[in-house]
C-alpha cells in the first residue's frame, strides 16, 4: 500500500492548479502569519489578511519571514469601506433577531464577522478561523450569515487521519454533542460526500461499543436507527453498524465478530455516536499514532469555512488551506485523477 501522505501531496498539487482566495481573520497570531509565508510559497491558496499592515509586516519581520506582499492582500476590517456595507447586509439579515445598525457596525470589528462577510458576498472564497477562539465563538458568525445547506441540516466537523498506510475520515469531531439518529444519518451522508469529492471511495463504519446486536442500550440503538436510515436515503453507499472500531478496521476481528459485513474490516469513514468519543478519538489517533490530522473541514454549510483547532501548528494551518482551497474550486477538482489507496 502506498504511503498515505502521498496523499496530502495529492491534494495541494490540485490546490496549486487553481488557487481560492482564503481569508484568515486571526493575523495577531504567529501561526497564521507563519503560515500564509508558507502558502504563499507553495501556492496552494491565495490568502488575505485582515488587520493592520503596518503591525502584520512588523509581526513578520520579527518571525524573519519573507514575504512576497505583492501576492499577499491584507485588509484592515477596522478602516475598511466595506464595514458599512457589511453592516447594513448583517442588520437585514438579522434585524429579525433583534439586531440594530449600531450593533452591526460593531460586529463587523471582529474579523470573523467581516471574514464571514467576505465569503457571503464572494469577496473571497472560503475562509479558515478558530486558532484562537473555541468552535462555539469563531464558527458562530458562519451559522448567522452563511447558513446551512438545508432549513434544519446540522454542520458537522470531520477530520482527515493521515498514517503511515492508511487515511481515515473521522466525523463528528468538532460540532454536534450528542446527534440524533436522524443527525448522526446526515453526518454519514455529508462524510460520504465529502469523501468524494476529495476522490475517495467512501466505506462507512457506524461505530458503538456493540457490534451487530452484542449489546443492548439506547446509544446503540440510536446507531442502529442511523444506519438503517442512510441505507435507506443513500443505497449506493457502503455502510455498516452498529459496530466496534476492531471490527471497521481488522479485517480478521471483523470475520469474527460481523461475518457478514461488506466493510470486510476495511471502513475509511469512521462515524462516531457523539462528540466526546469523537474528539476523544481523533486526538488519541494524531498524538499516540503520530497520525496527520487535518481538519476540522466543515460540513452543512452553504459556502466553505473550516475550523482550526487551537491546538493546531503553522504546518497544520497550511495542510487544511490546500484543503480548502479545493473545496472551494469545485470544477477544477472534478477532473483531477482518482486518488488510490
Amino acid at each position: 500500500m502506498r504511503n498515505m501522505k502521498s496523499f496530502i501531496r495529492f491534494v495541494k498539487n490540485i490546490a496549486k492548479k487553481n488557487p481560492q482566495r482564503i481569508v484568515f481573520p486571526e493575523s495577531s497570531d504567529d501561526r497564521v502569519i507563519m503560515a500564509v509565508a508558507r502558502i504563499l510559497k507553495e501556492k496552494t491558496a491565495l490568502p488575505i489578511l485582515l488587520g493592520n499592515k503596518d503591525e502584520i509586516r512588523n509581526k513578520a519581520k520579527i518571525l524573519n519571514l519573507k514575504i512576497d506582499y505583492d501576492k499577499l492582500t491584507i485588509i484592515d476590517h477596522l478602516t475598511s469601506e466595506k464595514r458599512k456595507e457589511y453592516a447594513r447586509l448583517y442588520y437585514d439579515m438579522r434585524k429579525d433577531k433583534g439586531i440594530d445598525e449600531k450593533t452591526a457596525l460593531e460586529k463587523m470589528k471582529d474579523p470573523d464577522y467581516f471574514g464571514t462577510m467576505m465569503v457571503y458576498t464572494d469577496e473571497a472564497d472560503a475562509m479558515i478561523t478558530g486558532a484562537t477562539h473555541p468552535t462555539n465563538i469563531s464558527i458562530r458568525p458562519a451559522f448567522e450569515i452563511i447558513k446551512t445547506k438545508e432549513k434544519f441540516h446540522k454542520v458537522s466537523g470531520l477530520f482527515f487521519l493521515v498514517l503511515e498506510k492508511r487515511l481515515l475520515l473521522f466525523a463528528d469531531t468538532a460540532v454536534v454533542i450528542d446527534p440524533s439518529s436522524d443527525e448522526l444519518a446526515d453526518i454519514a451522508i455529508d462524510t460520504a460526500e465529502t469523501a468524494k469529492r476529495f476522490h475517495l471511495e467512501p466505506r462507512i463504519a457506524m461505530l458503538s461499543f456493540s457490534t451487530h446486536g452484542s449489546a443492548s442500550h439506547p446509544s446503540v440503538e440510536k446507531v442502529k436507527e442511523a444506519t438503517a436510515m442512510v441505507k435507506h436515503r443513500r443505497p449506493d453507499l457502503i455502510i455498516e453498524g452498529e459496530m466496534q472500531v476492531d471490527a471497521a478496521l481488522v479485517p480478521d476481528v471483523c470475520k469474527r465478530k460481523f461475518p457478514d459485513s461488506k466493510l470486510t474490516g476495511n471502513a475509511n469513514i469512521l462515524i462516531f455516536p457523539d462528540l466526546n468519543s469523537g474528539n476523544i478519538g481523533y486526538k488519541l489517533v494524531e498524538r499516540l499514532a503520530k497520525a496527520k490530522a487535518v481538519g476540522p473541514i466543515l460540513q452543512g454549510l452553504k459556502k466553505v469555512v473550516n475550523k482550526l483547532s487551537r491546538g493546531c501548528s503553522w504546518r497544520d494551518i497550511v495542510d487544511l488551506s490546500a484543503f480548502t482551497s479545493c473545496e472551494a474550486q469545485e470544477t477544477i477538482y472534478k477532473h483531477a485523477k482518482k486518488f488510490k489507496a
